[in-house]
């Protein structure tokens, strides 16, 4: 069972276009364009996440290796 697809419809550059129709088979650039999306979405995604964690590492104390540790063996003693 394959996974559900949506028609859309939006521009390229007339060279990405020009590149796709030369190198990748007709059969094959939609499979092509939704793995670039995929990574390229995921790139943004960790991009975004990476920025919040600079922020809040911005706004909280500092915490040391040890404490970081120490912490890390609480939790496992209560699990």
């Amino acid at each position: 069972m394959g996974t559900a697809s949506k028609k859309l419809n939006f521009f390229v550059d007339d060279d990405v276009r020009k590149d796709m129709e030369n190198l990748i088979p007709a059969g094959q650039r939609a499979k092509v364009i939704n793995e670039a999306l995929r990574k390229e979405l995921l790139r943004i995604k960790r991009t975004k996440v990476a920025e919040k964690l600079l922020n809040l590492r911005t706004k909280s104390a500092p915490v040391s290796s040890r404490e970081i540790i120490e912490a890390l063996r609480k939790d496992r003693r209560r699990s």
